[in-house]
C-alpha cells in the first residue's frame, strides 16, 4: 500500500493481526557481541528499516544518546528516492531511518536491541502490520564491517535463543546511500499524534520503549 489514509476499521483490523503475529515476548537479551562504548563523545550513524518510517523514527528519537533520527530511503538509487516511487515497490528502496548517535552514550548493539524489541516485528517478510511490499521490509544497512559483524551476530543469537516463534527475516545489507524523505514525513508522529494510524500502530511502540528500556528512554 502506498497510502496510509485507511479507514479506522481497516487499520484496527490490521493492527490486531500484527498483535497476533510472532513478535517476541518481553525484552530481548543484550547482544553477546557488541562495540564497546567510546571513551569520548562523538557521532556515529546507523540505518534501519522496519516498516513505516514514522514509528521507527519516533522510537529512536526517544533513545538516550541519539542526537538525530531521520526518515528516508535506502536500498535504491537517489533518482528513485521519492515517496510515490518507493511506494510502488519497484525501486529497491525500503522506508528507512538514519539514526545519528553518540557512541559514548549508547552502543550499536543497544540500538539493535531496541530495533528488534520495540521498533518492529523482524519475522514479517516484506510487510509490517498493515503495510505490504518490499519497501516495508525489515533491513539493517551497515556502513562498516563492525556494524555488519554485530548485526549478524545478534540475529544469530536471537534465532538460537528462539525468542520469536518464527525465524528472523531481517536483511543485512551494505549501505549504498541514505536519502532523506520529504519534509512532511519528518517528525510525523510528533506532529500528528491523534492520527488513527499513529495511535494504533506507532504510539504503542513508544509506550513499549518506555516500559522495556527505562534506562534508555528519554521524553525529549
Amino acid at each position: 500500500m502506498t497510502s496510509r489514509l485507511r479507514s479506522s476499521f481497516a487499520v484496527a483490523a490490521a493492527a490486531l493481526a500484527m498483535a497476533c503475529s510472532s513478535a517476541a515476548v518481553g525484552t530481548l537479551p543484550d547482544p553477546a557481541v557488541d562495540t564497546p562504548k567510546a571513551a569520548v563523545s562523538g557521532q556515529a550513524a546507523a540505518v534501519f528499516a522496519g516498516g513505516c518510517f514514522w514509528g521507527v523514527e519516533a522510537v529512536f528519537k526517544h533513545v538516550k544518546g541519539v542526537t538525530k533520527s531521520t526518515s528516508g530511503y535506502s536500498g535504491g538509487s537517489q533518482m528513485t528516492a521519492k515517496y510515490m516511487l518507493v511506494g510502488t515497490g519497484t525501486t529497491g528502496h525500503a522506508e528507512s531511518v538514519e539514526v545519528k548517535y553518540d557512541p559514548s552514550q549508547v552502543t550499536y548493539g543497544q540500538l539493535l536491541r531496541v530495533f528488534f524489541s520495540v521498533a518492529h516485528d523482524p519475522t514479517q517478510l516484506n510487510r509490517q502490520g498493515p503495510d505490504w511490499g518490499t519497501q516495508y521490509r525489515s533491513a539493517i544497512f551497515f556502513a562498516t564491517p563492525e556494524q555488519e559483524r554485530v548485526a549478524k551476530a545478534y540475529i544469530a543469537q536471537l534465532d538460537a535463543a528462539k525468542v520469536y516463534a518464527k525465524p528472523i527475516v531481517t536483511e543485512v545489507a551494505p549501505l549504498k546511500g541514505f536519502y532523506s524523505a520529504e519534509d512532511y514525513h519528518q517528525d510525523y508522529l510528533a506532529r500528528n499524534p491523534d492520527q488513527p494510524y499513529i495511535v494504533i500502530n506507532d504510539l504503542p511502540k513508544l509506550a513499549a520503549l518506555k516500559e522495556q528500556f527505562p534506562q534508555l528512554y528519554t521524553g525529549k
